[in-house]
């Protein structure tokens, strides 16, 4: 077996790295959102400034068998790499996960990064005993945070909308709800991109240390163009504050090749603005928006750290339910991480 990069601009090498990865991610989970092959493309096909994506095949002869991807943060926590391994249904149980998984330990060791970090989707009552956990751990990884996956069903009634936002008023009278579509105005841009960069320390990330993110205007001006080439529509809603800064948001991303679901991407409220009900307000307000120009899609998913108490309640208030766990595991290739900066 030889593992190496592909060039993700050949269509045919792209499409049984894709075909691979999607048969991974929906063996026994076939109802589990993924991305089209278009999204996946333009993923790795477009260069942005805030990370680096590679991916890599495992080949039995000519024959893909397992896939990979490898990704760089280059603007923050750059003591880090994000992993995926994948491999075909019919192929595990072979050795070539752990196989794939070596080569980018030592891909890590070559560029430098010292905490390795990937994710796993498992059933509610498999946290500790679920193959890819025992998987991680034979390859030296550590549960590091869990997640919530939590489903909403579609449509809210407009009543139930009008609901929460009406008991989420009296709270924020100092704060204006605004939502757009695809993009935001260049007096947000600021605040917003310095709101988005604390969610890696404001929400709970269990054992793993985060830098705040690097986010800035022109990362997310790119990060948007992306979205529109792969089909999406982004809604945003933020709470601003008197001063014109954006202090909460909530943002919520449909695809034009997933006519059902639709993916909470993040919600957040600033440290100094929480107490206000801005977290039900902006999701309450971005939902309206969403099932205004999309009424046919029928189901949210979200996710959620379990010890993230505030939001949760949020959640189970507007009917979120646990549909499966999203596992993060960890593993630290050398002393402690170091902290480039931002």
């Amino acid at each position: 077996m030889e593992i190496r990069p592909i060039d993700v601009h050949d269509d045919a090498q792209f499409h049984d790295f894709y075909v691979i990865e999607r048969d991974s991610l929906l063996h026994q989970r076939p109802d589990a959102p993924v991305w089209s092959e278009r999204e996946a493309q333009v993923m790795f096909r477009r260069k942005e400034l805030s990370e680096d994506w590679r991916a890599f095949g495992a080949y039995d002869g000519d024959r893909m068998v397992g896939a990979a991807e490898y990704i760089l943060p280059l603007l923050d926590n750059t003591d880090k790499v994000y992993l995926e391994v994948h491999v075909a249904p019919q192929h595990r149980r072979l050795g070539i996960g752990s196989a794939v998984l070596s080569h980018l330990v030592d891909l890590a060791k070559v560029d430098g990064r010292s905490v390795l970090l990937g994710e796993s989707n498992i059933p509610l009552d498999q946290r500790e005993t679920h193959p890819y956990v025992r998987f991680a751990e034979k390859n030296g990884f550590a549960t590091a945070s869990v997640e919530l996956n939590r489903e909403l069903k579609l449509p809210v009634s407009d009543e139930q909308l009008t609901a929460w936002e009406q008991e989420a008023a009296p709270y924020h009278v100092d704060y204006q709800i605004e939502t757009f579509v695809d993009d935001l105005p260049e007096h947000l841009l600021e605040s917003y991109c310095y709101l988005s960069n604390q969610l890696a320390l404001d929400a709970p990330t269990g054992d793993i240390d985060f830098e705040p993110e690097g986010m800035t205007p022109e990362v997310f001006r790119v990060r948007q163009a992306k979205a529109k080439e792969q089909g999406r529509t982004v809604f945003e809603t933020l709470a601003v504050d008197r001063s014109g800064q954006a202090v909460a948001q909530s943002t919520l991303a449909t695809s034009s090749d997933d006519p059902l679901r639709v993916s909470q991407w993040g919600t957040l409220v600033h440290r100094d603005h929480r107490g206000h009900r801005l977290g039900l307000a902006v999701k309450a307000a971005n939902l309206r928006a969403l099932q205004q120009a999309f009424p046919d899609r029928q189901k949210v998913r979200t996710s959620n750290s379990e010890h993230n108490d505030h939001m949760i309640a949020i959640n189970v208030k507007m009917g979120f339910e646990p549909v499966e766990l999203l596992v993060e595991f960890q593993r630290k290739l050398w002393g402690s991480p170091r902290s480039a900066g931002c």
